[in-house]
């Protein structure tokens, strides 16, 4: 069960940054040309490939119980994160995101600038390489975090691949931004086990001992869904008892 909570909350997190990638690669380059936009994608992901290495390498010589600490810590920081933004949203405070509109958005921004002078398109590899490498790097955080914790680098980089596989083929497919995919859902879900696996991890290697062992990451699980969930209703709540009041 945990291994399969594990698979899921790394192919979701995966997914939801690599729909952004994806649409500001498409809005580059179906207004700049593919030449310059695929070099800019293959930079990055050479880049990356490094920085996974790296930190792959530094975190692997952490004693077990440290290691769990820090990467409890930074998954619960960026857990905390992202379900901050996700409750917002679904509290009606913060508006939803819409791929359309930052496609369009894109779309419009890289139209302003002029043709490219010379063989490569500097301004479309910028953008490329900047989309993928920015958002590339939460992927290998989440990859090689969940990889060191689980001691399962296999598990973590075959989710990572799957999520790829599935949005490129997607995004090959319908050769727009994935507008339709329920990404605002995708990210109140990984905030929500992002923050479980931190709280799990780190009080572990801090010395706690779950009753029932990994089967306690569900009941913790469980926990932040009834808060979460809870603060949404309150916030919607709040959302239409203001225009009430303000009317009145």
């Amino acid at each position: 069960m945990h291994t399969v909570i594990l698979f899921v909350a790394t192919f979701l997190a995966c997914a939801v940054e690599m729909v952004e990638a994806l649409t500001i690669v498409l809005a580059v380059a179906v207004t700049r040309g593919w030449r310059s936009v695929r070099l800019g994608v293959f930079v990055a992901l050479g880049v990356l490939a490094v920085v996974v290495a790296v930190l792959g390498s530094a975190l692997t010589r952490l004693p077990l119980d440290a290691l769990r600490v820090v990467v409890g810590f930074l998954l619960l920081a960026l857990g905390l994160q992202w379900l901050r933004k996700a409750i917002l949203r679904g509290g009606g405070l913060v508006p939803l995101h819409d791929e359309s509109a930052i496609f369009e958005r894109e779309v419009a921004e890289t139209m302003d600038h002029g043709a490219a002078t010379g063989r490569v398109d500097w301004y479309a590899f910028t953008l490329s390489f900047k989309g993928v490498f920015l958002e590339g790097l939460e992927v290998a955080f989440i990859v090689v975090t969940f990889g060191a914790a689980h001691g399962d680098y296999g598990l973590a980089i075959g989710a990572a691949l799957a999520a790829l596989v599935a949005v490129v083929a997607v995004g090959a497919f319908v050769h727009r931004p994935l507008s339709r995919v329920p990404e605002n859902a995708m990210k109140f879900t990984v905030g929500l086990m992002l923050t479980a696996f931190g709280t799990f991890w780190g009080a572990e290697g801090a010395g706690a001992s779950w009753p029932g062992g990994e089967v306690a990451l569900l009941g913790v699980l469980a926990l932040y869904c009834v808060v979460a969930f809870g603060l949404v209703r309150w916030l919607r709540s709040m959302t239409v008892a203001s225009p009430a009041a303000g009317a009145a």
